[in-house]
């Protein structure tokens, strides 16, 4: 094969879509799950997955092909890679790869990809027929899966978040769209004297009770029901952000900052966690921002202009976790503009 031949294989092993459905199908299907240390046939999967067994041995073939599966005569085994998709394996896949997730299904979505490049809109509702918070809202099961994989995707970093920042410069803390409460546990565990406040949606508000009460945290915790386009709890003394405007783009994004700032009033700390564009996002969750709810992650410029919008100042620009970035808001001072500081700890 000559150089410009291995160029273009490669790049149609890159494009080509049967891996990819290949692995979120075996996903789907839990097929990991059905094979023990004895192996399993093509036809016990069938049975077990309720599949037919011609079409399922064509997908176990390129599973052995992906080195996910191994076969001796006629009975599939897992490899260490194929391990990695059991439902007992501690990490995320398959939150990430379930077609039947809200991850999983919102990926789907990138089939609209074209469109969401041409017109700066989600994929999602092109695919759907409705946003993906429509979905989440009318069907339990979507709502619990993200509410899961938000959970994991906090589990390293809120360590991290809860030690890198000084929180307890604040009494008080309000959680916007905190989810199930993973982060402002972690802060309240590290913080003995901040008491904080949680505001999310309805169903995952009442799992947020749960777990600040598993935790303990019950006494210093509070949970409200509601959204973060309607007026928050005033009177904090800051208002966290973590992982939310990336979700939005910039009408929904401004509606969100003015009512923390409205929350927060003339004396309040406003609070951004999350990847800078160029610093410390990676470009694939960029571009499922823009295919999922034609949200986006921003540079610090574009973060900038956003607050400056709502007489709001950037104090401070600080590394508080891996892949993540603090920025502290305050209201606008009296005065020329200054320029944010930056921990001289952190990177370029």
């Amino acid at each position: 094969m000559g150089a410009d031949q291995a160029l273009v294989q490669t790049l149609r092993d890159m494009a080509w879509l049967a891996t990819p459905m290949a692995l979120r199908v075996a996903a789907t299907l839990r097929l990991a799950d059905h094979i023990d240390d004895s192996g399993s046939t093509a036809g016990e999967l069938a049975k077990l997955t309720d599949t037919s067994p011609p079409a399922l041995t064509r997908l176990l073939a390129h599973l052995v092909t992906l080195e996910v599966l191994s076969r001796t005569e006629d009975t599939y085994f897992l490899t260490e890679l194929g391990r990695q998709l059991r439902s007992d394996a501690d990490n995320e896949l398959l939150l990430e790869l379930d077609i039947d997730s809200a991850v999983g299904r919102a990926e789907l979505a990138y089939v609209e990809l074209e469109y969401a490049v041409r017109t700066g809109h989600a994929a999602y509702p092109r695919h759907y027929g409705r946003d993906f918070w429509s979905d989440l809202a009318d069907t339990p099961a979507l709502r619990k899966s993200f509410d899961a994989k938000m959970t994991r995707r906090f589990q390293t970093i809120a360590p991290q978040i809860a030690q890198r920042y000084d929180w307890s410069r604040f009494a008080t803390i309000v959680d916007v769209g905190g989810g199930q409460g993973t982060v402002l546990s972690a802060i309240l565990r590290t913080h003995p004297t901040v008491r904080g406040q949680l505001v999310d949606l309805p169903a995952t508000a009442a799992h947020a009770v749960e777990e600040f009460a598993a935790a303990g945290l019950s006494d210093r915790a509070s949970v409200v029901a509601g959204s973060f386009f309607d007026p928050l709890p005033g009177g904090a003394d800051a208002y966290l952000l973590s992982d939310i405007l990336h979700d939005w783009d910039d009408a929904h994004a401004h509606e969100i900052l003015s009512r923390c700032a409205e929350a927060a009033g003339p004396t309040g700390t406003i609070l951004i966690i999350e990847a800078i564009h160029d610093h410390d996002s990676h470009t694939a969750i960029d571009l499922s921002m823009l295919v999922f709810f034609g949200g986006r992650n921003r540079t610090l410029a574009e973060f900038i202009t956003l607050i400056s919008a709502h007489d709001l100042h950037l104090k401070s620009v600080s590394e508080i976790a891996d892949h993540r970035t603090l920025l502290e808001i305050t209201p606008n001072p009296t005065g020329p503009e200054r320029a944010p500081h930056r921990n001289p700890t952190d990177g370029d």
